[in-house]
This record gives C-alpha cells, sequence and structure tokens, in this order.
C-alpha cells in the first residue's frame, strides 16, 4: 500500500459505531453476558472503550506490533478484563471470545471498504487476523496469570487457616496440624508460631499432630525444625498427638526426637505445660 498504513487503521476509525454494533451481537450470540455474570451495560460499556483504546493504539503505532508503548493501554485494558473474567468464574476460552468474536465484524467492514480488489482484500484480512490473534493471546496469558495468582493466593490463605496459633491459657500456646507437613507449610508454620509466642509473651508452644496421617522422615525433620525455632525464642514446646503408629514409624525410621517432649493427646500435653507454668488443676467438689 502507498500509504504504509493498513487499512485495518481507516477501518478501525470510520466503522466504529457499526463494529460496536456488530460485535456486541457476536458476544451476545456466543453467549457472553447471556448468563448474568456480565451485565449488558458492563459489556458494552468494555467493548466501547475497547474499540477506541484500539483505534488510538493503531493510529499511533500500526498494527504489526502490540508491545510497542503505544499499546500499553490496550494491555492494560485487556488485562483489567481478564481479571474480571477470572472472578467472575469465566474459562480461558470464554474470555477470548470477548477478542475473538469481533474478527466478524471487522472482516465485514474490511471487505465493504476494500470492495472488489481481491489481493488488496487478502492482504488486509491477514492483517486484521493477525492483530486480534495477538490480542487474543494476550488474553488468555492475562487470565492464565491472574487465575495463577488467586490460586496461589487461596492456598496460601487455606494454609495459614490449617495452623491456627491458639492462646490455651496464659503463657501456653496450641498449634493443632491437620493434613501434610511439608516445607511450604513448615514456614508458615514457623513464622506465625514464633510471632505468637512474641506477641503474647508465651513461655510454652503445643504442637498437636492428631490430625497429621502420617510422619516420614521429612515431616519428622520439619517438626524438628520448628521445635529447634521456638527454642531459640527462649520458649519450650510438646509434640501431643503421637498415637502409636506414628511412635513406631519413627522408631522404624530411625528419626532421633531426644530432647523434645512428647504426649499421646492434647489433654495431657496441657496438663504438663501448666504444671511447669506453676498451675495446679484441681477439681471442684462443691
Amino acid at each position: 500500500m502507498a500509504s504504509g498504513v493498513s487499512r485495518v487503521v481507516e477501518v478501525l476509525k470510520k466503522y466504529e459505531k457499526e463494529l460496536l454494533t456488530d460485535w456486541l451481537a457476536e458476544l451476545k450470540a456466543g453467549g457472553t453476558g447471556n448468563d448474568g455474570r456480565v451485565s449488558e451495560t458492563e459489556l458494552h460499556t468494555q467493548a466501547k472503550e475497547f474499540l477506541g483504546t484500539l483505534g488510538e493504539a493503531s493510529r499511533s503505532a500500526g498494527v504489526g506490533d502490540i508491545e510497542r508503548p503505544e499499546w500499553s493501554p490496550v494491555r492494560d485494558f485487556l488485562d483489567g478484563v481478564s481479571r474480571a473474567r477470572v472472578t467472575q468464574g469465566y474459562s480461558s476460552d470464554q474470555t477470548a471470545t470477548f477478542i475473538f468474536s469481533l474478527k466478524r465484524p471487522l472482516f465485514k467492514r474490511l471487505s465493504k471498504e476494500i470492495g472488489s480488489d481481491a489481493k488488496v482484500l487478502a492482504e488486509e484480512t491477514w492483517t486484521a487476523s493477525e492483530l486480534i490473534d495477538k490480542l487474543g493471546l494476550h488474553t488468555i496469558k492475562s487470565f492464565q496469570k491472574t487465575r495463577e495468582d488467586v490460586i496461589n493466593r487461596q492456598q496460601e490463605e487455606m494454609l495459614e487457616l490449617s495452623t491456627p496459633v491458639v492462646k490455651l491459657w496464659d503463657g501456653v500456646l496450641a498449634l493443632p496440624m491437620i493434613g501434610t507437613l511439608d516445607s511450604a507449610r513448615t514456614q508458615i508454620v514457623m513464622e506465625s508460631l514464633l510471632q505468637r509466642i512474641v506477641d503474647t509473651g508465651s513461655e510454652i508452644a503445643i504442637i498437636d499432630i492428631t490430625g497429621v496421617p502420617t510422619v516420614d522422615t521429612l515431616v519428622a525433620q520439619h517438626l524438628l525444625k520448628t521445635v529447634t525455632a521456638i527454642r531459640l525464642m527462649g520458649a519450650d514446646c510438646i509434640i501431643s498427638g503421637v498415637r502409636p503408629q506414628i511412635a513406631q514409624t519413627i522408631v522404624h525410621l530411625g528419626v532421633d526426637l531426644q530432647g523434645v517432649i512428647t504426649k499421646a493427646n492434647l489433654a495431657d500435653a496441657l496438663a504438663l505445660a501448666l504444671k511447669r507454668s506453676g498451675y495446679t488443676v484441681t477439681r471442684n467438689k462443691a
């Protein structure tokens, strides 16, 4: 083309209203907005804003490279749409449809603008297709990254919720463990427990492993690391919930728990902790 400017740029500017109408129809036909997760008003606003941003970027930097700085507003807009779609419960392919459904309206307007020049129409259609594909792939990548971030954050929150530090008595903390104890969880356990020891000034911490299904060498090592960290903070540690099966496993594994106080259940551990703290618990006979 003599001007060096893609006809796609001209079409985006000249037929913006028509493109918006046809695009919204394509989105509705594809099911977007029909289930109530995104309203028609919101979808209309998003589509209109995207076309405006798309037109500005294409006029400023052409349509060949969407990684150029001029395309930053477009990429940022798609990132925002992807984040919204994740929270609204859409899948990656449903999210990508927001972009890919623009192809038919754009091809239709290109055909109307160019007319019977088959060579130019083929070139411009290919240019438009590449542009939409790049934008669609960016949307998918952004969606996947956002979903991964959400999953990681939820996993961290679940780990924190599954390792609550409970104050049983003045100077006595308890940490009931439920589930598998791995390196990541051990780190969270140590951080939360040590911080609570500092905040409360507690002298004894009870780690209850009644809810831990199995204890292998790695789990035992994680427990020892936690006990060592507690002792470095100047507090004592008691491990409760050592069932017969776990005791046998630890013996078979040859794990050295010498110096670590263990009890069969949380009640015995609490009784020992109270005794060490100078408390005497008696039953009221009245």
